[in-house]
């Protein structure tokens, strides 16, 4: 998202050298929605997957998400005619035959998740899709869309700061073997280790989320502050540190980089090489404790389109 929208400026040609760095160092994920930069995004998808192998790679789509001329948000859209109209723009716009894993970007209140989920399983018969996904879904919702049609995974947010999955969510995704591809794992930049809190301009986001504003702020970072010390013991950054975390919280878990350039793109993957032993995944949590995190991981407006922000309490 942060190659075409809602980060800031961005480099295109950067993004998708990116993109291509991250191939070659065998990266297999990319995700993207329909919407981030109203499609400009999938045309650059499309542009950095020029001449390579489109096999090896797994493209994953959020769709649904209504916006305006000025890129404001209007609601989310399930209902299975806009699911198929949805795809068919994708496809053109990402110049593919098929998307691997498709998802509504947020359960639509309106629509029965088994209609929206229906429709994507009538895509995947029809070759054009080949895994139905999941995002921001809680508990019950989940169950009813893998009653309805094999779940391949949730996406969500997950990390230090963001720990509401372990609640019920996880548990749930567990038992019915559905794997999770964990967004947010430096809390859209606050668990980087770089954040000075003078780095949000007119057209990042960042400027109107809880997290990022006021005491909330000084707070958090603070938090980032008693994470270095762990970090420069194990030979990495506040980041690798972060991500290294997120990775051992196990096998069913994928965590998404939303690197938009080259240099972070390699820090993240130093991350790999960060091993964790329990004592040190106690450490992490005894400084960055659930529920330390001070506000809410998106503006209020926002979180009352998550689903499964429903009963969570960490």
């Amino acid at each position: 998202m942060g190659m075409s929208d809602l980060y800031g400026p961005s480099d295109r040609n950067e993004g998708i050298a990116t993109i291509h760095a991250a191939l070659d160092a065998g990266i297999t994920l990319l995700d993207t929605g329909d919407f981030y930069g109203m499609g400009t995004n999938e045309l650059l998808v499309r542009d950095a997957l020029a001449n390579r192998d489109r096999s090896k790679v797994v493209v994953s789509v959020k769709f649904g998400a209504l916006r305006d001329p000025e890129g404001g948000f209007l609601g989310y859209d399930g209902r299975p005619n806009a699911v198929k109209n949805f795809l068919t723009y994708s496809l053109r716009r990402l110049g593919t035959d098929y998307i691997d894993i498709y998802r509504l970007s947020r359960v639509d209140p309106n629509v029965p998740i088994e209609e929206t989920v229906g429709a994507i399983a009538e895509l995947i018969a029809r070759g054009y899709v080949r895994h139905v996904g999941l995002s921001e879904a809680g508990a019950e919702t989940i169950r009813r869309a893998q009653a309805t049609h094999p779940v391949c995974d949730l996406q969500i947010e997950y990390s230090l700061f963001s720990r509401g999955i372990e609640q019920a969510i996880l548990p749930t995704t567990r038992e019915l073997g559905i794997g999770i591809t964990a967004y947010g794992v430096l809390a859209r930049g606050l668990l980087s280790g770089t954040w000075t809190g003078a780095q949000t301009g007119p057209r990042d986001i960042r400027a109107n989320h809880p997290r990022f504003t006021g005491d909330n702020l000084a707070r958090n970072l603070a938090l980032v502050e008693a994470l270095r010390s762990i970090a420069s013991e194990k030979g990495a950054t506040v980041a690798q540190l972060a991500i290294a975390w997120v990775v051992s919280r196990g096998e069913d878990i994928v965590p998404l980089i939303g690197s938009r350039r080259r240099p972070q793109l390699a820090e993240a993957l130093g991350a790999l090489d960060v091993r964790l032993s329990s004592d040190d995944v106690a450490r992490i949590e005894r400084a960055v404790p659930p529920r330390a995190a001070a506000g809410d991981r998106y503006p209020t407006p926002l979180m009352k389109h998550l689903d499964s922000e429903r009963g969570s309490t960490i």
